[in-house]
């Protein structure tokens, strides 16, 4: 196999290239004809072949949602891009192109046969997210280092790995290099690794491999703490109190004034700090309690909510399914028997009757699907309240713990107003002036100096306090508007995909009645 001829103009992936090579690879015979009549619809194809197209981009593949095979072999493309969409790919074959790096695969988790067989590709890189990748074909490309397989240990279920026709491959310990660090391979370069190969690798690389396992063990340790600790805080974050259970918010406030540096230096306010910092914590940590909790009510309550919908849907829909299939049952037969009847209007008579038992199925089902909108509208309607007021109450005393925590600092800033005065007046009358740090001495420049400096502090550990409080209410308030606004949206697209089912259903059946009332007048 050999590259296209690179005098020629590149081409690009555009819809007439795309609805050529969709039509070539259709159904065969009468089903192809149909097909080329009526279009194919680009998201229901699950195999496209561009090859030998002269392609130097990959683009315009966004439509093709279910996708799982795809063949861009034999081309001109310079980089991997515009797969992001395609997230049902299993097979993706870009072998004999001019690709110089692996990237732009982040989005094909389910990817399992990957060929980037004759590129230009130097390194392992950029494939963290194909964790199903079973078959990996990249020989043929300038991969010159044995130590950089290692980075394909991370691919558990990879089985079959083609490396055949790269600068590594003249390394002499390759043979037994590469069955050592990837013990999970069944085949290497098109040859099966037999049972005798991996042992005898194994025991050469033995004290090597045992201390990568080791330093692989540390660092999938280290990763999965950082796992949990992001998934936690997603959590947290999910219950509107992240970083509420310690002293995040309080260091906020002391790491973020400018003034504290100063006022901590006034005698007794550093342990006087303490006491109010334990406190502060304190009640923070019964934010974080109670928002967890509420959290977990809100869940229960839309997972009680959902199940409703689920139960009353799937009800519907096996009384619309009986419904159907009664009237299939009844009229199947007359629909077979119709064909075969001469008399004119002994036709038309069965005709009408048809037609009569398709209005009566159509106005069954159409009431089916209006009794399903009334109960779900009620079921609705009694978890929007519970739901609003589970918000509304959390809210209120989201609010009430809030405005402790604001009593707190208006406490602590009476003393610290106390203390810093008290300050002032000592070293008025000259008591422990000598003591006194230079960064107070500019402070107790007048009274009113000593007043602002204290209340501009103040005002910030309250800004602080007013905006965590207003994140917690604007982010609940916003969560369940969104939801409502969401679940009517849903039920309003539920509705509509309903009634146009319904009414496909009803004119097939007329159509085919129209067809032969057609038949019978020529």
């Amino acid at each position: 196999m050999s590259r296209p001829n690179k005098t020629i103009e590149p081409s690009v992936i555009d819809d007439e290239m795309l609805q050529e090579a969709v039509q070539k690879q259709g159904p065969p015979g009468r089903a192809g004809q149909i097909a080329k009549l009526e279009g194919i619809d680009f998201k229901d194809v699950k195999h496209l072949q561009l090859d030998y197209q002269n392609i130097l981009k990959i683009d315009n593949l966004w439509r093709f949602k279910t996708l799982t095979k795809l063949q861009l072999d034999s081309n001109v493309i310079e980089k991997i891009e515009g797969l992001n969409t395609l997230t049902n790919l299993v097979w993706l074959d870009l072998s004999f192109n001019n690709i110089e790096m692996i990237e732009g695969l982040d989005e094909l988790v389910k990817l399992e046969d990957l060929s980037l067989y004759s590129n230009r590709i130097s390194n392992f890189e950029n494939m963290d997210s194909l964790v199903n990748l079973q078959i990996f074909s990249i020989g043929k490309n300038y991969i010159d280092k044995l130590e950089t397989i290692i980075y394909l240990r991370r691919f558990k279920r990879l089985r079959t790995l083609n490396l055949a026709g790269n600068p590594i491959c003249e390394d002499e310990r390759y043979g037994m290099y590469i069955p050592a660090y990837l013990p999970n391979l069944m085949y290497l370069d098109f040859r099966l690794i037999d049972k005798t190969t991996k042992e005898m690798a194994f025991q050469m690389h033995r004290s090597a491999i045992a201390n990568l396992v080791h330093r692989e063990g540390v660092a999938f340790k280290k990763l999965e703490k950082i796992r949990l600790e992001e998934e936690e805080l997603a959590s947290h974050k999910a219950a509107y109190v992240e970083y509420l259970n310690g002293p995040g918010l309080f260091n906020s406030m002391f790491t973020e004034d400018p003034e504290a540096p100063k006022l901590l230096l006034l005698p007794g306010v550093s342990e006087f700090v303490e006491i109010y910092k334990v406190e502060f914590v304190k009640i923070c940590q019964v934010i974080f309690d109670y928002g967890l909790k509420g959290f977990h009510a809100r869940e229960k309550e839309m997972e009680h909510f959902l199940e409703c919908l689920r139960e009353a849907n799937e009800e519907n829909q096996q009384k619309g399914v009986n419904i159907i299939k009664a009237f299939e049952d009844k009229n199947k037969e007359h629909f077979n028997q119709i064909q075969h009847i001469t008399d004119s209007l002994r036709l038309e008579s069965v005709i009408l009757q048809l037609r009569a038992a398709l209005n009566q199925l159509w106005s069954r089902l159409m009431n089916l699907e209006m009794q399903l909108v009334d109960q779900l509208e009620e079921t609705t309607r009694d978890f929007e309240r519970n739901i609003s007021e589970m918000v509304s109450t959390y809210v209120e005393n989201v609010q009430a713990l809030i405005a402790q925590c604001r009593d707190l600092e208006n406490h602590h800033n009476e003393d610290m107003l106390e203390i810093a005065i008290s300050s002032y007046e000592k070293m008025g009358k000259n008591e422990g002036e000598e003591e006194m740090p230079e960064e107070l001495r500019a402070l107790f420049v007048d009274k009113d100096t000593v007043v602002n400096t204290v209340n501009a502090s103040h005002d910030l550990h309250l800004l602080k306090i007013d905006n965590q409080e207003d994140k917690m209410v604007t982010r609940a308030n916003g969560w369940v508007t969104d939801l409502i606004e969401k679940l009517h949206t849903d039920e309003i697209n539920r509705n509509r995909k309903r009634v146009l089912e319904i009414n496909i259903y009803i004119h097939h059946w007329q159509d085919e009645l129209d067809f032969l009332e057609l038949q019978d007048m020529n």
